[in-house]
C-alpha cells in the first residue's frame, strides 16, 4: 500500500512548476508586488485625475494640456541631477520608498480638499508637479534595484513579469477608475492611487537587496550618463525614436479624455470599461514578447513594436457614426496599441538591462529620462495650444500620424539587428 508523504500537500507539486521561478524568490516577489499595486493605482488615477479637471473643475483644452505637462515637467528639470544624486547616495530602495510616501500624501490632498470645498485647478497643478517630482526619484532608482534582484540571464523573464502586471493594470485600472468616478466622484477615485503608493512602500520596505556601491564624486558627474548615451548607438537611436513617439503621444493623451467625453459623448464608466477591455491587447503583448524575441530577435521585435503601438491610434480621430461603431473603433485602437506598447516596453527594458553598465544605471536612466520624459510636457502643452487654435480632432490627427515617424527613424539604426548573446 502506497502512503502519501506527510511533508507534501496535495496539489502543491502540480502547482509549483506553473509559478514563474522568479516569483518563488521572496525578494523579487515583494518587488513585483510593489510594482503591481502601484501600477494598478496609476491606471485608476490616469482616468480619474483628468476627470477631476474635466468634471469637477470644468477645465479647458489648454488647462488639460498644462495639467498633463506638469506631471512630466520634473523629468525635464530634475532627472539628470536626480540620477547622479541617487548613484552617489546609493540607497535606491529607501529613496523609492520616500517617493512612494510623498506621492501618496499629495494625491490624498485632492479628495480632502474637494470634501472641504476648496479644490482648485491650481492645487491640481501643484499635485501633478509634486507627484511628478517624486516619480523622477522613483524611476531613476528602479532599474538599479531591478538588476540587484534579477540574475543577468533572467532579465527578459523579470521584465515580462513586471510589464505583464502593467498590462493587467491596463485591463482593470481604467475600468475600476471609471466606475469609481461614477460611484464616488472623480476626486475620491484618486484616493485609490494614493493607497496604492502606500502598498508599494510597504512591500519595498520588506526587501534588503545588495545594491551597487555609491559612485564617487568624479564618477557621479552629471555628464556621465549623457556621454554614455551619446556613445552607444543602440541606446542613442532608441532614445531619439521613443522621444519623438512620446512627444506626439502626449499631444494625443492630453486631449483624449476631453475628446472622448465631450465630442464622442462616451460616459466615464463606459470609457473606463472600453479602455480596460482594449488593454487585453497589453496582456497578449506581455505573453508573446519573449517568444517572439527568441524567434525573431529582440531588436526586430522592439522596432516593429514602435509601429504596432502608434499606428492603431489613428482610429480615435477617425471614430464617428453610431455609438457602437465609435466604441468598437476605440476598442480596436486600444487593443492593438496596447499589444505594441507592452512589446516595446518589455523588449526595450531588456535591451537596456544588458547594454547599460550597472554602476551607471541611475545616471544613464536620469539622462535618458530627462529627454524621453522631458518631451512629454512639451507634447502635452503643444496639444492644448493646438487644440485651441485648430480644434481637438485635427490635433489628434496630427498627433497619431506624427507618432509613427519614430518607427521609420529606427529602421536604419543598429536596434533592429540587436540580439542577446546568451539566454534571456
Amino acid at each position: 500500500m502506497r502512503t502519501r508523504s506527510p511533508h507534501r500537500r496535495p496539489g502543491v507539486g502540480h502547482l509549483a512548476p506553473r509559478i514563474p521561478s522568479l516569483l518563488r524568490d521572496r525578494a523579487f516577489r515583494r518587488y513585483w508586488s510593489a510594482q503591481t499595486i502601484s501600477m494598478f493605482g496609476d491606471q485608476i488615477s490616469s482616468i480619474a485625475l483628468p476627470l477631476v479637471a474635466v468634471l469637477a473643475l470644468h477645465a479647458s483644452a489648454a488647462q488639460m494640456g498644462l495639467l498633463t505637462a506638469l506631471v512630466w515637467t520634473p523629468s525635464l528639470l530634475f532627472a539628470v541631477h536626480a540620477g547622479a544624486w541617487v548613484d552617489r547616495r546609493a540607497h535606491r530602495r529607501a529613496t523609492m520608498i520616500v517617493a512612494d510616501l510623498g506621492r501618496a500624501g499629495l494625491l490624498a490632498s485632492v479628495p480632502a480638499s474637494y470634501a472641504l470645498g476648496v479644490l482648485t485647478i491650481w492645487q491640481l497643478y501643484a499635485v501633478a508637479f509634486g507627484a511628478g517630482t517624486f516619480s523622477v526619484l522613483f524611476t531613476v532608482g528602479n532599474p538599479a534595484l531591478f538588476v540587484a534582484l534579477v540574475p543577468a540571464d533572467r532579465y527578459m523573464d523579470g521584465n515580462t513579469l513586471v510589464y505583464g502586471s502593467r498590462a493587467l493594470s491596463f485591463v482593470g485600472g481604467p475600468s475600476v477608475g471609471g466606475l469609481l468616478v461614477q460611484l464616488v466622484t472623480a476626486p475620491f477615485a484618486v484616493l485609490a492611487d494614493a493607497l496604492s503608493f502606500l502598498g508599494s512602500a510597504f512591500f519595498l520596505s520588506r526587501i534588503r537587496p545588495a545594491e551597487a556601491p555609491p559612485a564617487t564624486a568624479e564618477d557621479g558627474a552629471l555628464s556621465v550618463g549623457a556621454k554614455f548615451i551619446r556613445d552607444s548607438p543602440v541606446v542613442r537611436s532608441s532614445l531619439i525614436a521613443i522621444s519623438l513617439v512620446n512627444f506626439f503621444n502626449f499631444v494625443f493623451l492630453a486631449l483624449f479624455v476631453l475628446y472622448a467625453t465631450r465630442s464622442l459623448h462616451v460616459r466615464p464608466g463606459l470609457l473606463g470599461l472600453v479602455l480596460g477591455a482594449g488593454a487585453v491587447g497589453g496582456v497578449l503583448g506581455a505573453l508573446v514578447t519573449k517568444r517572439l524575441a527568441a524567434r525573431l530577435g529582440v531588436g526586430r521585435v522592439n522596432t516593429a513594436a514602435f509601429l504596432v503601438f502608434t499606428a492603431p491610434l489613428v482610429l480615435v480621430p477617425l471614430a464617428s457614426g453610431t455609438k457602437p461603431v465609435i466604441l468598437a473603433l476605440l476598442f480596436a485602437a486600444e487593443f492593438v496599441s496596447g499589444l505594441g506598447l507592452m512589446a516595446l516596453d518589455i523588449s526595450a527594458a531588456s535591451i537596456y538591462a544588458v547594454v547599460i553598465p550597472n554602476e551607471l544605471r541611475s545616471r544613464v536612466n536620469g539622462a535618458f529620462q530627462a529627454v524621453n520624459y522631458g518631451v512629454r510636457p512639451l507634447g502635452a502643452l503643444a496639444g492644448g495650444f493646438l487644440a485651441t487654435a485648430i480644434g481637438v480632432r485635427p490635433t489628434l490627427w496630427l498627433a497619431t500620424v506624427g507618432a509613427t515617424i519614430g518607427f521609420f527613424l529606427l529602421l536604419p539604426s543598429p536596434v533592429p539587428k540587436f540580439r542577446f548573446e546568451g539566454p534571456s
